[in-house]
């Protein structure tokens, strides 16, 4: 374990002129740094609570800081924000989501208000009129390299260097934070980049990109739309939604609308099957219940090997849920179909014509991974120079996530477990589950959506587990996890790491994590 180092805050912002005229001399100075590939367009001071973003209609809550733009080549713009005082002497990079194209502003306030200097990029690209546009990488791989992997990388190095450079000290801790799109991100760090930070969160990654395009983005759209009678339109959801709590919500023994294991669940879509001659918002129709049976069940290629794992029940009807990801709001309106369209399109075939029902899941798979799964695809599970370099990793996933599969976040966990497991001969599974967890956990989290959001707790302090794994050489056995309406906390419940789950102790408010332990279960 690193050693804790504590650092003073260098610079003071007051009213004082000469103070004031120092600091914006020391921030305007980093334009003077020589970093490879990477021109500075500007380095100013924004005062505290001034900055809103592009779009925005009001400044962000925020102290004062030092704010540092550049591009490196050839589109890479990144910005660096660096505290003019109270730096706790530790860096943060955070993460996008989606297509990615624009700074992550709000990721870097709050890193902001912690005390780190934080770091965020586009990716090389600026984001297009609509979610999940994808037409920039047209004929440009370069720019789906830097989209996949190297534009995080390059950031980091710029990002630690300027910091240095403010500081005349290098970050005691160097941290990771993104979901989604982010966890993808946090995820090829830990793989391919293992030296740029001592700790990374990837929350609900999208690891295994290219896959997960085309067996959730696209075969979800497939499902609903290859025939529009087996669209699900949203007002059917509520009864969906309620027909899987009745079935399955109190297998854990309390009934709150949240399914602590969701793969326990035996519901089958055939029991809200639609009479005869009945089609109304309380039933599916049998084109949708195929449509469901597909989108649970996950695709498979023609030799039977599954191409991406499916949803999982719970969640459906949650704000947030499958009515933004899976059904939209009518057909060719969901975030899956955007997605799936968007990346198939303009990534692999470069044709704006393409048509998404022509998707073929052996040769047209074959040919995406070919062509791009190696720089969009963080799913290489050898973390072992992760682990040699003393990095920690957290990842957690919602399971009511409606656009990445949970399950896809247990495969690649085992699938790391199985690695150490063959370095370790003779050890048995246990132990190599045990030393896994020495380096990484994984968290899932009942009930949350994509990211946040959905029936479940959902607000949690990864990043304080974190750093105390990190800086402190303390595990985090559980994370508490709260929901939270208006401002105030409604319940609260223990993620444990897996395999453990949290059990209800038999006393106490079902809504208060202090009355749940973390278990194995039997």
């Amino acid at each position: 374990m690193k050693p804790p180092r504590i650092f003073l805050a260098l610079f003071l912002l007051s009213a004082s002129p000469l103070l004031l005229a120092a600091s914006e001399a020391d921030c305007r100075r980093l334009l003077n740094a020589n970093l490879p590939d990477t021109s500075l367009t500007s380095a100013e001071i924004q005062a505290a609570n001034s900055f809103a973003p592009p779009g925005a209609d009001s400044a962000m809550q925020h102290p004062a800081f030092c704010r540092v733009a550049g591009v490196t080549e050839p589109a890479v713009r990144f910005e660096v924000w660096l505290p003019m005082a109270d730096w706790n002497g530790k860096y943060q990079g955070v993460g996008n989501g989606g297509m990615a194209g624009t700074i992550s502003y709000a990721a870097m306030a709050g890193a902001l208000r912690r005390g780190y200097a934080t770091a965020s990029t586009d990716t090389g690209h600026e984001a297009g009129p609509i979610p999940f546009d994808a037409s920039w990488a047209s004929g440009r791989p370069d720019l789906i390299a830097d989209f996949g992997h190297r534009s995080l990388h390059l950031t980091t190095r710029n990002g630690k260097a300027l910091t240095e450079a403010f500081y005349t000290e290098p970050p005691a801790y160097s941290y990771y934070v993104g979901c989604s799109k982010g966890g993808q991100q946090g995820l090829m760090e830990a793989q391919r980049y293992p030296d740029d930070f001592d700790g990374l969160i990837a929350g609900n990654p999208a690891n295994d990109w290219t896959r997960f395009y085309a067996g959730a983005h696209l075969w979800y759209s497939q499902a609903m739309l290859a025939d529009e009678e087996a669209w699900i339109p949203p007002s059917k959801l509520p009864a969906f939604g309620a027909a899987v709590n009745r079935h399955c919500d109190a297998r854990d023994g309390i009934e709150d609308d949240i399914l602590m294991n969701p793969l326990a669940c035996d519901f089958e879509p055939r029991q809200l099957l639609c009479p005869a001659g009945v089609d109304n918002d309380s039933c599916l129709t049998p084109k949708q219940v195929g449509a469901v049976e597909k989108i649970w069940s996950g695709v498979r290629d023609s030799s039977g090997e599954l191409v991406y794992p499916g949803l999982v029940p719970g969640g459906e009807a949650a704000p947030g849920g499958w009515e933004t990801w899976v059904t939209g709001s009518a057909p060719f309106r969901s975030l899956h179909w955007l997605g799936g369209e968007g990346f198939f399109r303009w990534f692999v075939f470069d044709d704006p014509d393409w048509d998404f029902t022509s998707f073929d899941y052996d040769a047209d798979l074959q040919y995406a991974l070919e062509k791009v799964g190696g720089d969009v695809d963080s799913d290489d599970p050898d973390l072992r120079p992760l682990r040699d370099n003393d990095a920690k990793l957290i990842v957690y996933h919602g399971w009511s996530d409606p656009d990445i599969s949970p399950v896809a976040s247990l495969n690649y966990y085992d699938s790391v477990v199985d690695v150490i497991a063959a370095d370790m001969p003779g050890a048995g599974r246990e132990a190599a589950l045990e030393s896994t967890r020495d380096f990484f956990r994984l968290f899932m989290v009942p009930g949350m959506a994509h990211c946040r959001g959905g029936p479940g707790p959902d607000r949690f302090d990864a990043l304080g587990a974190l750093e105390n794994w990190v800086e402190r050489g303390i595990a985090p056995e559980s994370i508490v996890a709260s929901k939270i309406e208006d401002g105030e906390v409604v319940r609260s419940r223990p993620l444990c790491p897996h395999p453990e789950v949290a059990v209800y102790d038999g006393s106490g408010s079902t809504d208060e994590a202090a009355n749940f332990s973390c278990r194995v279960p039997d």
